[in-house]
């Protein structure tokens, strides 16, 4: 196996074009000999280049619309021919092979013309099969050809010369890139093509987005890693304006915090406040700046060192307010200068702007590993729909819409989930206990303990509507959100002991909605 090989002939193909005619030129000072074809030809020749068609070299047309022009032993003997094989080499010259040393290839993009829309006749014509073809000819026979597949990667080969590390470099680059590709087709024929919701074989295209300084702990090792079809207004194009680099439980975070700010990303200002992936404070108000201080007052403990998510541009009030506590991550759709010079101050801050929000009613698959598996279901985009009353006493307008504040926050709440909320505010938060009676205590004691720390006569519980996100299977924990001072419910519906649960909701004088769709978090 050959370390040093120099570059003879390349064959440049490329639908990118960024670069290609600076690679080209380099290379032809080199003495390197340039194949090409349709679109790459012509803009090597108008630069002023000698370009050698693909055609020339096959002795065969390109045809058919341009589908059928390196599908030949021509090409395919140039790549693969072992140059260290008398055989192969023997067959190349009884059939006027000559042999290919570079092959600079990007392919038909995919991916941007089923995101801008195209019909399905047009995203099948951007399925590339010449290119994948020659990418893996190339990719194979690395111990004399190089191939780049990225245009970050024309340095590497432009001056003529490439040694054996650079090749297979090169060469588990291209294999990803068309593995990367083909998972893209592939997922595309089977969720948007036949509408599989779990197709026999899963192929989920993702690309290196960045590489964390570690995971959960710092003894485990992290990544993020980004899909081809990403939402917009998700992580997977934010923007980073400040502050240290993001790590994993900030990214972990962020996520719960947007998914849950976009739920309100139509409605009035809103601010999330989360931490340990759990909302502690949620609140809307009539500008950004009361919104976060009413959610910061329902958990101004645990808001301490967390991550905080808004559905407006940012401006420096609310960015004042933001800097008066340790925060770890601020995310909106934008930020004026004024509230980017404010954090500039706070130089650990990361703030990151996505520049829209995503829809939370978007479908969409997740998964999660378990121990030899994946486990994938489709994304909880429940949408809340008719309310069945089902106590004696109707809610309010005030607690009916309390009830819905409750229940889109419980959503993202881990279970058991129990959230209190008062005049579109969170009151008290419970999450994650093993069972609804001691969340519902626990969020019944925040309230109490924020109430104290503001000086308030009464905690917010008082005169507040209770969501749990999964029925209440015993009257306990109703009854523990009575003694907190709640006056409605919502909840699910469901079990085997309604009747009993609707019963001591009577005794109390509360109203109760049920909505046949529950929200478990694990």
């Amino acid at each position: 196996m050959t370390d040093q090989v120099t570059i003879g002939r390349a064959l440049l193909s490329v639908s990118d074009k960024t670069g290609i005619v600076e690679l080209a030129r380099a290379l032809a000072a080199k003495g390197v000999e340039l194949v090409s074809t349709g679109g790459t030809a012509k803009a090597l020749r108008d630069a002023g280049l000698e370009v050698r068609d693909i055609s020339d070299l096959t002795g065969f047309p390109e045809m058919m619309d341009g589908r059928v022009k390196t599908l030949h032993p021509v090409v395919h003997g140039g790549l693969l021919a072992r140059r260290d094989s008398p055989e192969h080499m023997a067959a190349a010259d009884a059939h006027a092979i000559g042999m290919i040393d570079l092959v600079v290839v990007n392919l038909y993009p995919f991916a941007a013309t089923v995101a801008k829309g195209a019909n399905r006749d047009e995203i099948i014509e951007n399925i590339d099969i010449g290119g994948p073809s020659m990418v893996r000819s190339a990719a194979k026979n690395h111990a004399s050809v190089a191939i780049v597949t990225d245009p970050a990667d024309y340095p590497l080969v432009a001056e003529g010369v490439t040694d054996l590390a650079t090749r297979r470099l090169l060469a588990a680059k291209a294999y990803a890139a068309t593995a990367e590709y083909d998972a893209m087709i592939a997922s595309w024929f089977a969720f948007a093509d036949q509408g599989q919701m779990f197709p026999p074989s899963l192929s989920v295209p993702l690309r290196l987005g960045q590489a964390l300084r570690y995971g959960e702990n710092p003894h485990q090792s992290a990544a993020l890693y980004l899909p081809a079809f990403a939402p917009s207004g998700s992580l997977a194009d934010h923007e980073q304006v400040q502050g240290k680099e993001l790590s994993y439980n900030n990214l972990a975070d962020a996520d719960a915090a947007l998914e849950l700010v976009s739920e309100f990303r139509d409605g009035p200002p809103t601010v999330v406040i989360v931490k340990h992936a759990n909302p502690c404070g949620v609140a809307t108000g009539e500008t950004l700046v009361e919104a976060y201080e009413k959610a910061l007052a329902c958990d101004s403990v645990s808001a301490f060192g967390g991550i905080i998510a808004v559905n407006r541009p940012l401006d420096g009030a609310t960015a004042e307010a933001i800097s008066g506590i340790f925060t770890e991550v601020v995310a909106a759709p934008a930020a004026d200068d004024a509230a980017k010079a404010v954090f500039a101050r706070k130089k650990n801050l990361r703030l990151i702007l996505t520049g829209d929000l995503p829809d939370p009613a978007r479908g969409g698959m997740m998964l999660k590993s378990v121990a030899g598996g994946m486990l994938l279901q489709s994304r909880d985009n429940g949408r809340l729909g008719e309310l069945k009353v089902v106590t004696q006493r109707a809610p309010t307008a005030q607690e009916l819409a309390d009830c819905r504040f409750a229940w889109t926050v419980a959503k993202h709440v881990k279970s058991n989930a129990i959230v209190y909320a008062k005049d579109g505010a969170t009151a008290g938060i419970g999450a994650g206990q093993m069972n609804r009676l001691e969340s519902a205590r626990i969020a019944a004691w925040k309230a109490k303990d924020a109430a104290e720390k503001a000086g308030w006569a009464e905690p917010r519980t008082t005169g507040s509507a209770v969501a749990s996100d999964a029925f209440f299977p015993f009257a306990d924990g109703l009854l523990a959100a009575v003694e907190a001072g709640a006056t409605a419910v919502i909840q699910p519906g469901g079990s085997i002991r309604d009747d009993e649960v609707i019963a001591a909701a009577d005794a109390a004088g509360l109203a109760m909605v049920f909505t046949g769709m529950r929200h478990f978090r694990h």
